[in-house]
């Protein structure tokens, strides 16, 4: 995290605020006159558990934005109440952040803005049925307001395609920040109809770059994960001693980019920011088997796999990596769909699970490569406000290929 971020979460911990103006199609009543219009899609209380800390920095930096909801869209356990959670603290430090900016939102209007999302997965045709936070989704996208909606998802991405398919139309005004990488992994039916029906919506899928939020750089003195807690936000307020409860004190708040990202130019994700730099997507990776696989079939890293296979009408089945299932989806007489998406380069195995002996044990294999270093070169006209991870090596950090902010 670059240390000008570490130091304002300070400040604004402190209930301080200093910022950056704001660019939008219209002038809003706001810090700098100029505000962005700002949902949250969180799977807070799920399996990860630096959704609340993000939450927390993002509650620290909502004077600076319109904020217009909070969705829970979990993978796993996590609810609205954990989203209220985090509010409750919110609400004890209100009055000293209120001393410092006016512009903080009301406790009680953040808790009416919280809605449930989904919480299963959109296994078939990428859309189940419409939830309390796909329709807050709707409703906000349609307001008559010339400003878009920023929605940035840190979690599954269920509500945003449930969104799309109940009403096409709003996507002309939605600008989508998605932390892909490991959620599009549980999220493979929903990414799938959002790129195949939806290519044209303005998205940036941020498949490693939030990784150089927590990882490499400067990790000396008070800037490391760990010493900058223990310096500058442990025991400060209630917001950052909740902070501190998690993941052991130690920062990671890999979605918090996508909150950074708003405090520069969001409408031009090419330009350097601390939420990262992009580049216009190329072919979105995605190849479909009709056979089990083997290490020398290749899948671009955070490309899409799908298995076509022959089985019994009925039965459920899901497919096995690395000890996690995922579930297939039943296309009657055609069989059944697996999907899976790998988040890193290496060579995977796995095997099927079900109730039905055809379908049961069967074992594959294939080989996550990266993308060519000249890949941006070649924009997908196909999707001309989609917008990706750089994949030029010079800008990477660890084998994962995680490019800084």
């Amino acid at each position: 995290m670059p240390c000008t971020t570490r130091r304002r979460f300070l400040t604004g911990a402190l209930g301080l605020s200093a910022s950056p103006g704001f660019a939008c199609a219209q002038h809003r009543a706001g810090f700098g006159d100029e505000r962005h219009r700002v949902l949250v899609s969180t799977d807070i209380g799920g399996s990860d558990p630096d959704d609340f800390q993000s939450m927390v920095h993002f509650l620290v930096y909502s004077d600076l934005f319109d904020v217009e909801g909070l969705v829970s869209s979990p993978w796993g356990a996590g609810r609205k109440r954990h989203i209220l959670e985090v509010i409750d603290r919110y609400e004890a430090d209100y009055p000293n952040l209120r001393t410092w900016s006016e512009r903080y939102p009301a406790p009680d209007d953040l808790q009416s803005i919280t809605k449930q999302g989904e919480t299963g997965f959109a296994v078939g045709a990428g859309y189940n049925r419409p939830t309390e936070g796909s329709n807050w989704i709707v409703e906000c996208a349609r307001r008559d307001d010339l400003c878009p909606l920023y929605v940035l998802v840190w979690g599954t991405i269920e509500d945003v395609a449930q969104a799309l398919h109940d009403d096409p139309p709003i996507k002309e005004k939605l600008r989508v920040y998605f932390i892909a990488g490991p959620n599009k992994k549980w999220s493979p039916a929903a990414y799938n109809h959002i790129e195949q029906n939806h290519p044209d919506l303005w998205i940036i899928e941020n498949n490693s770059t939030y990784r150089g939020w927590f990882e490499g750089r400067d990790q000396s003195g008070d800037l490391g994960n760990r010493s900058f807690v223990d310096t500058h936000i442990r025991g400060h307020g209630a917001l950052g001693g909740y902070f501190t409860e998690h993941l052991g004190g130690v920062i990671k708040m890999g979605d918090t980019p996508s909150v950074t990202y708003m405090m520069g130019s969001p409408e031009n994700p090419a330009l350097p920011s601390w939420g990262g730099r992009f580049v216009r997507a190329w072919e979105r990776p995605k190849r479909v088997f009709d056979r089990l696989t083997a290490f020398d079939d290749e899948l671009e890293t955070f490309g899409l796999l799908e298995l076509v296979l022959p089985g019994p009408e009925g039965a459920e089945a899901s497919l096995v990596v690395d000890g996690q299932e995922f579930p297939a989806a039943s296309e009657g007489a055609s069989g059944y769909r697996f999907r899976f998406v790998p988040k890193e380069t290496k060579r995977w195995s796995y095997r099927t699970k079900s109730i039905a002996a055809e379908l049961d044990g069967l074992a594959g294999a294939f080989s996550s490569v990266d993308p060519l270093p000249d890949a941006a070169s070649r924009p997908s006209a196909r999707h001309p406000h989609w917008w990706t991870d750089d994949p030029d090596r010079a800008f990477a950090e660890g084998p994962i290929s995680a490019r800084s902010p």
